[in-house]
């Protein structure tokens, strides 16, 4: 099996067609096993997976170290992309954000440290610091840039304005923002506005955070320490709501002879080649799963009757708890 690549903005990195995304493997999906992880991201390297996302957050901290040794002797097969931001403690607490220069600068010295590399190839702000201009931001990121430390900067959860003031200060590679049968808004103007701008977009839990796979009959099916059980889409009316939506693809992905999340996964590799989903897997069958959907064809049928079931804004409930966060 080898993915074919896609490229990642007008002047960003060319990237496999779908990437690793590695946040599960330290934190938030319950427990977490660092062995199966390494195993997990060498298998996706084996497997043609070039592009591993992860963040300072995760862990926190401890998923920047967990992929950085993970991928040591085979650096040069990854591009590599982390985020800065979401500020947290040793602890785990949460700290608020940030995009002040000084952390900017001081945030990626951090993940360098962590990663053991020497150079981030996509750096992005993780979350719009509402109380500093995106031009500061962005313009300490771009320091990053000229001085070697990143290779290609992008954005996180961030508005088409703020895209396109971002992008103004210093070419932008990519946006990253959740994406799936199940959270459609990018489809109004984000999309729209990356694709003028020659922006790549990174799509983030591309499988509804596991839910358009089908395991989830209940909520009783996610761990007690999964992060999942306070969202508000997996809570009570809403969790039977959106296992309706998840029934008709399935009941789609049944006729073409594959799993209901490689259906999924395969219709979000389809809205373009600009794409780039990652899902993300603490388990190496999951993967395999997961990288085999990027051979599933459509036809213009199959990409009605799928529209028809999951139509943009069919999920119910918010996409987090507290959408505060998100610069929308």
């Amino acid at each position: 099996m080898s993915l074919a690549s896609r490229q990642l903005g007008e002047n960003g990195p060319r990237v496999s067609a779908e990437g690793l995304g590695c946040m599960g493997m330290s934190e938030f999906y319950g427990s977490a096993d660092e062995a199966e992880a390494r195993q997990v991201i060498g298998r996706a390297l084996d497997l043609g997976v070039t592009f591993l996302d992860t963040a300072d957050m995760y862990g926190p901290f401890s998923n920047e170290k967990l992929v950085g040794e993970a991928i040591a002797d085979r650096r040069e097969e990854v591009v590599l992309a982390t985020k800065f931001g979401n500020v947290r403690g040793e602890n785990g607490e949460r700290l608020g954000v940030r995009g002040d220069p000084e952390y900017v600068h001081r945030a990626c010295e951090d993940s360098l440290r962590r990663l053991g590399v020497e150079r981030i190839d996509l750096y992005y702000q993780h979350r719009v610091d509402p109380k500093v201009p995106i031009e500061e931001t962005v313009g300490a990121m771009a320091e990053l840039v000229e001085q070697g430390k990143v290779a290609h900067l992008g954005l996180s959860e961030a508005a088409p304005e703020t895209v396109r003031c971002a992008h103004a200060t210093h070419p932008i590679a990519a946006l990253q923002t959740e994406y799936s049968l199940w959270s459609r808004d990018p489809e109004g103007e984000l999309l729209p506005t990356v694709r003028e701008l020659g922006i790549g977009f990174v799509a983030y839990s591309p499988l509804g955070r596991g839910f358009l796979t089908g395991r989830f009959r209940s909520r009783e099916d996610l761990p007690e320490d999964d992060f999942r059980r306070v969202n508000p889409r997996f809570e009570g009316e809403n969790f039977a709501r959106n296992l309706e939506l998840v029934e008709r693809v399935e009941e789609i992905a049944a006729e073409k002879g594959v799993a209901a999340g490689q259906l999924a996964l395969a219709w979000v590799l389809a809205q373009g080649d600009d794409i780039v989903p990652i899902p993300g897997t603490k388990h190496v069958p999951y993967l395999e799963q997961n990288v085999a959907a990027a051979e599933i064809e459509f036809s213009a049928d199959d990409l009605r009757r799928i529209d028809e079931a999951a139509p943009a804004g069919a999920a119910r409930g918010e996409r987090y708890a507290d959408m505060s966060p998100v610069d929308l």
